[in-house]
C-alpha cells in the first residue's frame, strides 16, 4: 500500500471506529440477541475506505475532517447493514473469513440486526446537528435517503435477474452496479464530504463522479476476486491495510449472480456450453457442485471473459483517476489517487 494512503488510514480509521462504536451499546439489553450481533461485522475488519472517502472529500475542499467523523461512521454502519441483508438474500456462506451472520444467529434475528444497523445510520447523521448545524445535517440526511433508495433499486435488479432467470446486457449490468454499489461505496461518501466542506455544486458533482467510477471498478474487481482467489486465500479476512478477500471461491456462480464475466461468457461460448452454464446459474446453490463451479471458471478463462473483466476494471480505474484532475491540487487528492490504485489497479 502506498505511503500516503497507509498513513492516512492508520491515523483516521481508529477515530472513525471509536465514533462508530459509541453508537453501538455493549451492555444494553437485549445484548445477546441484538447489540452484540450488531458489532459482529464491523469487528471483522475491512478497509474502511468508504468512511475514509468522507474525510478525504472534506479535506479536498479545505474542510476540517474532524467534523466528519460521525458521517464517516454512518457509512460503515450502512455497509454492515447492507452486508447482513445481502448475505441473507444471496444465501452466502462466508463474510470476511467467517460464517455469515445468518448462519450463526439464524435468518430472523439477523434480519432484525440489519434493520437496527440501518436505523443507527440515521441516528448518527441526526447527531450531527450540534457539530454541523441544522441545514448541513438535513442536507446529509437527504443525500442518505436518496442514496439508500438508489442502492435498493440496484439490489432489486441484482436479485430480480436471478429470480426471473434473466441475463442482462452489459449496459444494464453496469447501470445496476452504479445503483447497487456506486452510490454507497463511492459517490455518496465523496458527495457528503463535499457537502460538509461547503463545496459548490460543480465540485460536489466532480468528486461524486470520481467516487462512483472507483466504486464500480472496485465491484468488478470484487467479482473477479470471487473466481480467481484460491481456496487458501478465501479465509483471509481483510484488514484496514490488507487485501484479503474473505469469501468462498466461486460463490457468485453458485448464487447465480450475473457478473461481467458471466455475461461475456454467455455471449461467446458454444450453444451447448451456454445452456449448461445457464442451468448451473439458475439452480439452487446447494445443488451446484464444486466441479461445476470450476468448469464455469475454466470456461471463463478459455473465452477470455476474465481478461476482459480485468481490462474493464483497469479502464474504469483510469477514468476515476482522470476525474481527480477536476479537483484542486491538495494532499488529499493524492491520497485519493493512491486509493484508486490500491483498490482497483492492483487487482492481481
Amino acid at each position: 500500500m502506498e505511503t500516503r494512503l497507509k498513513n492516512y488510514l492508520e491515523t483516521w480509521v481508529p477515530r472513525i471506529d471509536e465514533e462508530m462504536y459509541r453508537f453501538l451499546p455493549k451492555d444494553k439489553d437485549p445484548v445477546d440477541f441484538l447489540y452484540t450481533p450488531m458489532r459482529d461485522y464491523p469487528q471483522r475488519g475491512g478497509k474502511r475506505f468508504r468512511s475514509a472517502l468522507v474525510l478525504l472529500g472534506i479535506e479536498a475542499f479545505d474542510g476540517d475532517p474532524n467534523v466528519g467523523l460521525r458521517t464517516a461512521a454512518a457509512f460503515e454502519l450502512f455497509q454492515s447493514f447492507a452486508l447482513v441483508h445481502d448475505d441473507i438474500e444471496d444465501a452466502s456462506l462466508m463474510r470476511r473469513g467467517k460464517p455469515c451472520l445468518h448462519l450463526i444467529h439464524g435468518i430472523p434475528l439477523s434480519i432484525n440486526v440489519g434493520d437496527a444497523l440501518y436505523s443507527k445510520v440515521f441516528e448518527i447523521l441526526h447527531a450531527n446537528r450540534d457539530i454541523l448545524g441544522e441545514t448541513t445535517t438535513l442536507d446529509l440526511l437527504q443525500e442518505m435517503i436518496e442514496g439508500a433508495q438508489i442502492t435498493f433499486e440496484g439490489q432489486a435488479y441484482d436479485i430480480g435477474w436471478i429470480e426471473a432467470e434473466v441475463i442482462p446486457d452489459v449496459n444494464d449490468f453496469v447501470d445496476m452496479l452504479r445503483r447497487k454499489t456506486g452510490w454507497y461505496s463511492g459517490r455518496g461518501p465523496c458527495t457528503m464530504g463535499a457537502i460538509i466542506a461547503g463545496a459548490d455544486d460543480d465540485m460536489k458533482r466532480a468528486i461524486g463522479d470520481f467516487g462512483e467510477a472507483i466504486a464500480v471498478a472496485f465491484q468488478i474487481r470484487d467479482d473477479l476476486l470471487n473466481i480467481v482467489v484460491e481456496d487458501t486465500d478465501a479465509t483471509l479476512a481483510p484488514t484496514t491495510t490488507s487485501g484479503g478477500y474473505g469469501k468462498e471461491r466461486g460463490g457468485d456462480i453458485a448464487e447465480g449472480k450475473r457478473t461481467l464475466m458471466v455475461i461475456d461468457l454467455l455471449n461467446h461460448c458454444k450453444p451447448e456450453e451456454n445452456q449448461k452454464v445457464r442451468e448451473i446459474l439458475d439452480r439452487d446453490r446447494d445443488a451446484t457442485s464444486e466441479e461445476e463451479i470450476e468448469w464455469v471458471i475454466d470456461l471463463m478463462g478459455k473465452y477470455g471473459a476474465i481478461e476482459k473483466a480485468q481490462q474493464a476494471c483497469q479502464t474504469r480505474a483510469e477514468s476515476a483517476e482522470a476525474r481527480l484532475a477536476q479537483l484542486p491540487p491538495s494532499e488529499s487528492r493524492e491520497v485519493l489517487r493512491e486509493m484508486c490504485s490500491f483498490l482497483v489497479e492492483r487487482v492481481f
